[in-house]
């Protein structure tokens, strides 16, 4: 007799079909079902307690890792800010204006050196590191959710070294990484269920995030949408737990302001919405190009003692590009907030920057260096809102450049990451200011999500993971006939 759910509950197929409930596990306190006698979990999202257990060992361990990750990330956002204080020089203010105003050739040596010392720290960490595990996004999809604690601390530690020098590279990999490390030194203490460890490692990494951009809601659905897979109640929970705890915990360093400060409230207008249309497509066919760049990079990326030369070499030619366009320096929060204020030069520059910005963010990932990709990728994505806003206000002008920007970024890191929601609830977090521009930005990020899904299918995270070796962990399954490498 064959199978078949229908609205959530699983129907049996026959002239008379029978309606086969769904079990809790647990059973809640009261046991007594409401007077039409239908279950609880016939709420699609909250059932799959059984799945990942939430016991109250689970629950402490909640908030045992948002404490640590609050800590966590607070610690190695000094240690960055140490970094580019001791590089730039400057005691105040923000790293990319302070890299703008830095001597040309003081950027160009600070990447020198830093390339110089990276390199062999990398290979030396590896090295001593051999067979153990810092891949937060290849352990929760691929395996058990188990983090070496020391490789990771020694990868955010460079990572962090790496972006305060001005690498093109994401702040918030560090912190992610050690939210789940964290995360799977305490599963395997208390000795978790392989689900949970996943499940407790997800939250982790996304607390990371959530602390250091003061992201608590992005955070969790970063956790759910992106690192676990799931958007169910008994996985949201915990994520938005871990998050909050973490945000706040990070506050004792961190500010509570939004990342990207003073941006105006942009009103929603007619000529915002049409511009969704032309630009959502279009921008999710730069995200499909960009997403196969990162791929490329990361299968070449420099291993072995290739990786002793290959940050040198990547950072001198950042380094000397920085000395005509300073704004290729670090993650790119700088220039998205200038986008965000319809800021950005000549059109000239703005293409240039376009190109370059993922052009550099690409060679440093295939240096061999581990970076975030979050920030090159909404920079980019805000830089070419504005240019293609300027462009539209000559067709139909009353909307400020900056709004035009605000949506394309929304559309560029939804489309890319492959995860809408938390893409959408970061840009409102990040800003604070942009919410009535939600309307636009759900259809600009719909529009280029469905572009790249059916067009190629990867995400700038899947499309970085190393090349499957099931000789390297016994555990995992063979890759599926048909499944593209």
């Amino acid at each position: 007799m064959l199978a078949d759910k229908v609205g959530g509950v699983q129907w049996r197929a026959g002239r008379d079909p029978e309606r086969v409930p769904r079990v809790r596990s647990p059973q809640p306190l009261i046991s007594t079902r409401v007077r039409s006698g239908r279950g609880a979990t016939e709420q699609p999202n909250a059932s799959g307690d059984d799945t990942a257990p939430l016991t109250p060992i689970f629950w402490l361990l909640v908030v045992l890792v948002g404490v640590a990750t609050g800590l966590m990330g607070a610690a190695l956002m000094w240690v960055l800010r140490s970094f580019q204080h001791l590089f730039y020089g400057y005691h105040g203010g923000s790293f990319g204006v302070a890299a703008d105003h830095a001597w040309p050739v003081r950027r160009l040596i600070v990447l020198v050196v830093a390339g110089a010392i990276c390199g062999p720290a990398w290979y030396v960490l590896r090295r001593v590191t051999a067979g153990e595990s810092s891949d937060l996004d290849d352990e929760l999809w691929t395996g058990t959710g188990k983090l070496s604690f020391r490789r990771s601390l020694g990868t955010s530690v460079l990572s962090e070294f790496a972006v305060g020098a001005g690498a093109s590279l994401g702040r918030e990999a560090a912190p992610k990484l050690m939210g789940g490390a964290v995360a799977s030194v305490l599963a395997t203490w208390r000795d978790l269920t392989p689900q949970q460890r996943r499940l407790l490692v997800a939250c982790g990494g996304g607390a990371g995030m959530g602390a250091v951009y003061n992201v608590p809601l992005g955070g969790a659905l970063i956790a759910a949408e992106l690192l676990y897979g799931s958007l169910a109640l008994p996985v949201i929970l915990p994520a938005l737990a871990c998050s909050w705890i973490a945000t706040a915990v990070s506050w004792i360093y961190l500010p509570t302001t939004a990342t990207y400060v003073s941006i105006p409230s942009y009103p929603l207008r007619a000529t915002l919405v049409v511009f969704t249309f032309v630009a959502g497509p279009l921008i999710g066919l730069v995200a499909v190009g960009y997403i196969r760049l990162i791929g490329w990079v990361s299968y070449y990326r420099a291993a072995g003692r290739w990786l002793l030369v290959a940050p040198l070499g990547a950072f001198t030619i950042l380094g000397v590009l920085a000395l005509r366009y300073p704004l290729l320096l670090g993650n790119g929060r700088y220039p998205a907030q200038l986008a965000f204020l319809g800021i950005g030069g000549s059109a000239l520059t703005l293409l240039v920057l376009i190109a370059l910005k993922p052009l550099v963010t690409a060679m440093c990932v295939g240096s061999g260096v581990t970076g975030g990709l979050f920030t090159p990728t909404l920079a980019t994505g805000a830089m070419l809102g504005l240019l293609l806003g300027r462009a539209w206000t000559h067709l139909w002008p009353g909307s400020p450049l900056g709004a035009y920007a605000v949506i394309a970024a929304a559309a560029m890191i939804g489309s890319s990451m492959q995860a809408p929601l938390a893409a959408l609830a970061l840009m409102v977090e990040l800003t604070r200011t942009t919410d009535d521009l939600i309307v636009a930005m759900i259809a600009a990020t719909v529009l280029a999500a469905v572009v790249v899904r059916y067009l190629d299918g990867y995400s700038i995270y899947s499309s970085r993971l190393p090349k499957r070796s099931d000789s390297r962990r016994g555990e995992r399954a063979a890759t599926p006939a048909g499944e593209r490498l």
